[in-house]
């Protein structure tokens, strides 16, 4: 459904290059959920943004969804839907127009349009809001007529901007159902970013992981997170305690990557439960005593910490500055140029 071979974009902005995508590659077969993982400013927008045709690509060739990305990118609109992060509704428009006019856009009759509109409307829970305006929608109802308007056409394959950004725990719930819906009952190929660790977790077939520009780790979360061996303890101690826990903890069978913040050692082990009686004996014999300890299982986020040296939780808050930085970004103040 989608095959990028050594895509790539590049900006100017105040006479400075930025090479915000450096020659990716990537495979997503039909049928698909796949996603795609990075901090701010690793390429992971500007990826999908050329793979929607919203970017020319400075380098390098795709096809998506059967079409040309370079030669025929109005047969790949015509084949995909696409749902921004940030939607694109009127305010003052119903939520019934706003379908009917996305069909019509889409070639569509009215009629067809009409009974598009009236059947996303009862598989996306928008039954009964059709004669409602947009701005009057709970945030978790606009993003599921963001996914209606993506649908209203019937495309094979549908991308996701950060489909769930700013919804409660409640409503990002409820949306990854629509999601798995949309994939198992209608066999739609998806391709979606996220910045939620468990919801690329949770939701995901495969997983690319993106950082400065390239692919860094692909795999489905289980082969990813067993990438990353042993888990991960932490060690809460008195601040005068720690260097010696530290020590103590150094010299365990099989203990290795063995750190103090702070309070806090941490350390990796094969199996945190069964390490746990040794680390207490030690401890308690050194008479160290303990104000928390806990285990961790690898996650997607030590994925991420492996293959890059920093924790994905932490790069979300900025993004990095030079070549990392994303085409809105290049600069610091948006003002980008194309380079051919």
């Amino acid at each position: 459904m989608i095959k990028a071979r050594g895509l790539a974009r590049r900006f100017t902005a105040r006479g400075r290059t930025v090479d915000a995508v450096r020659g990716v590659d990537l495979d997503v077969a039909g049928g698909e959920l796949v996603g795609f993982l990075g901090p701010n400013g690793a390429g992971k927008t500007t990826t999908l943004r050329m793979l929607t045709t919203l970017l020319r690509p400075t380098a390098g060739e795709a096809e998506v969804a059967g079409r040309d990305l370079l030669t025929d990118p109005v047969g790949v609109r015509r084949n995909i839907g696409y749902v921004a992060q940030g939607g694109g509704t009127h305010p003052e428009s119903r939520v019934a127009e706003e379908i009917e006019l996305q069909g019509r856009f889409y070639g569509l009759s009215k009629a067809e349009a009409r009974r598009r509109g009236t059947d996303l409307a009862a598989e996306l829970d928008l039954a009964g809001l059709e004669q409602r305006p947009t701005k009057t929608l709970s945030g978790g109802q606009r993003r599921r007529l963001d996914i209606a308007l993506g649908l209203v056409h019937s495309p094979r394959l549908v991308f996701f901007d950060e489909p769930t950004t700013g919804l409660d725990p409640q409503s990002r719930a409820n949306l990854w159902d629509h999601i798995r819906t949309l994939r198992a009952e209608h066999g739609v190929t998806l391709f979606l970013t996220t910045h939620y660790l468990e919801e690329a977790d949770s939701l995901c077939d495969r997983i690319l992981v993106i950082d400065g520009g390239t692919i860094v780790a692909e795999g489905t979360p289980d082969e990813l997170k067993a990438r990353v061996s042993g888990d991960r303890v932490e060690i809460g101690v008195a601040p005068d305690a720690a260097a010696t826990t530290a020590d103590l903890v150094d010299r365990l069978d099989g203990a290795r990557e063995v750190t103090v913040a702070d309070d806090v050692v941490r350390f990796r082990v094969p199996r945190g439960d069964t390490a746990m009686p040794e680390v207490l004996r030690v401890l308690d014999t050194a008479h160290i005593a303990m104000r928390s300890i806990e285990v961790h299982r690898p996650s997607l986020d030590d994925v991420f910490l492996t293959m890059t040296g920093r924790s994905l939780r932490e790069a979300e808050t900025s993004a990095p500055s030079g070549d990392g930085r994303g085409p809105n970004s290049a600069d610091g103040t948006g003002e980008v140029t194309d380079v051919a």
